[in-house]
């Protein structure tokens, strides 16, 4: 399919050639370009079917429905953002969505708790559709057993025990959004989402079929992506860049605006270890450490080891609504860095 490989997890339940052969596939697709579309994943066809059909329920809620769930609401940014209400590189996204995280009691604040723990708590859900509920916690559940035996096929396939990253997900931080993009009539390709890196360890992002947008960067020229049908795109995130000096690598991506009258909907689910995790460094054998070129230094994007550390970040940049109406002491930690 166009842009990027497809690979094809199934071969994880073959003989060892067939586990060898996806391990190395899974290597080069992460090393060379970041990103691949994932088939033979096992998650139910019906499973995806219902998310979709529940997302179009969710988005047709009238707007004061909404609006009671707004993530202004939630100290850990939660929750409905309409509209044009977050954005990247200080530039407005034009989607809506959801946020949704694993179903925890919120972590009280005091002296010596780092701030990342606002990003642990409970959910905000629309009491008129009990569905989304049920079918996202059954996402989060399924993708997170798809998301740990990739993890496992990527330390093996560098070198390291199967069990390497196991655990710093002891109690994992996973993170759904539920996105609507809307068309736009526009003469250059319209902000959908800007440019970015994801910050975690690995990305599992479902797109409607055959619907584009999703671009890729690579060589300096952006790559379009339309993934095979039931198919999970898959990227890496910035951790992982960090546990292995730049080995695999964390690649720009961008969500370019659907043409006007019609919509797109997808699913990104983001795969976080605990908060206050530190990912393990890979011991990389010769033949790959010569591969490794560092860690991509950017002044305006920080990259922090500790997992709560580089979320909070992406959080306070994205969302600044949420952080002057819940949280305006982080407002001065924010000031002077670049968006």
């Amino acid at each position: 399919m166009p842009g990027i490989p497809v690979l094809d997890l199934s071969l994880l339940d073959g003989d060892r050639d067939d586990q060898a052969r996806f391990r190395d596939e899974l290597r080069r697709a992460t090393h060379e370009v970041g990103f691949f579309s994932l088939v033979g994943h096992g998650v139910p066809r019906d499973l995806i079917d219902r998310a979709y059909a529940t997302a179009r329920e969710f988005f047709a809620l009238p707007e004061e429905q909404k609006r009671a769930i707004e993530n202004v609401h939630s100290p850990h940014f939660r929750g409905w953002t309409r509209m044009g209400g977050e954005r990247t590189l200080g530039r407005v996204d034009q989607r809506e969505q959801i946020d949704i995280g694993a179903e925890r009691p919120a972590v009280p604040a005091g002296p010596g708790v780092p701030d990342y723990w606002v990003l642990e708590g409970p959910n905000l859900w629309p009491e008129a559709l009990p569905a989304l509920r049920e079918v996202a916690e059954e996402w989060l559940s399924r993708l997170d057993g798809v998301a740990t035996r990739l993890l496992r096929a990527w330390a093996e396939s560098l070198g390291a025990p199967s069990e390497t990253f196991d655990a710093v997900f002891e109690r994992p931080s996973p993170h759904l959004k539920i996105a609507r993009y809307p068309g736009v009539e526009a003469a250059a390709p319209a902000q959908g989402v800007g440019a970015h890196k994801d910050l975690g360890v690995l990305t599992l992002l479902s797109v409607e079929d055959g619907k584009a947008g999703l671009q890729v960067e690579k060589d300096g020229e952006w790559l379009d992506v339309v993934p095979p049908a039931g198919a999970f795109v898959v990227n890496i995130g910035e951790l992982l860049e960090i546990a292995t000096d730049g080995y695999l690598k964390a690649t720009l991506h961008r969500v370019v605006s659907p043409p006007a009258g019609t919509e797109r909907i997808s699913i990104p689910y983001f795969h976080g270890p605990a908060l206050d995790a530190t990912i393990p460094d890979v011991e990389l054998p010769e033949s790959l450490r010569a591969a490794a070129p560092g860690v991509t230094l950017d002044p305006a994007n920080p990259l922090h080891a500790v997992f709560g550390d580089n979320w909070l970040k992406s959080r306070v940049r994205a969302h600044p609504n949420v952080v002057e109406a819940q949280h305006p002491h982080l407002l001065q930690a924010a000031a002077g860095r670049s968006e």
